[in-house]
């Protein structure tokens, strides 16, 4: 493995550096990415979970994540695609600290009231939905990343097709096809 000293890495892209990564595997080039991004997600995170240790952390298991997540995906756009990673990365956190606030407050609410029968039923409805969003989220992280861009626009933030094609810069009709075959493949992800 070769090892890259700081000043050769500078001038590289972001595009090179994740290359010469998939190609070498040498966590200086990530190392790299973290040194002109970090601050970046940490303000993202910050934005979402609003604690600033939590920020930090969330900052430290992205980047460490991007260690495995690099080799797997085509990256085109790395600085919209880790701002999405980071996003993803908080909201999962918030869902899975509202979760265990839910099922905390749930289990003292059943048991306050134990003539409720259909109480633990309830909960139960609602941790495996949970499990469906945590399943979903992963999906999602599987998908080419224009897919991915466009089922999250579309879809999460709500937005319409000609707000898609103009966020993203593609054309309606491939906007439209990537939400429909991105559908698709999050379906035989989600069945597999």
């Amino acid at each position: 493995m070769r090892i890259f000293k700081s000043k050769n890495i500078q001038p590289l892209t972001d595009n090179e550096l994740i290359a010469e990564y998939k190609r070498k595997g040498d966590n200086t080039l990530v190392g790299e990415l973290y040194k002109r991004y970090s601050h970046l997600v940490y303000g993202v995170c910050l934005k979402y979970l609003k604690n600033e240790e939590e920020s930090k952390d969330a900052v430290l298991q992205i980047f460490e994540n991007l260690l495995e997540d690099l080799k797997k995906h085509d990256i085109a756009n790395f600085k919209s695609w880790l701002h999405s990673v980071a996003r993803n990365h908080c909201l999962m956190f918030l869902r899975r600290q509202q979760t265990k606030q839910k099922r905390v407050n749930e289990y003292e609410a059943t048991y306050e009231h134990e003539e409720t029968f259909a109480a633990p039923f309830a909960v139960h409805e609602k941790e495996e939905n949970e499990v469906k969003l945590t399943k979903l989220e992963e999906a999602l992280t599987h998908l080419k990343e224009e897919q991915r861009v466009c089922i999250e626009l579309f879809f999460l933030e709500e937005k319409c097709y000609s707000e898609v094609a103009d966020i993203t810069g593609y054309e309606i009709k491939k906007v439209k096809s990537y939400i429909q075959n991105g559908k698709r493949n999050l379906a035989n992800i989600m069945s597999a």
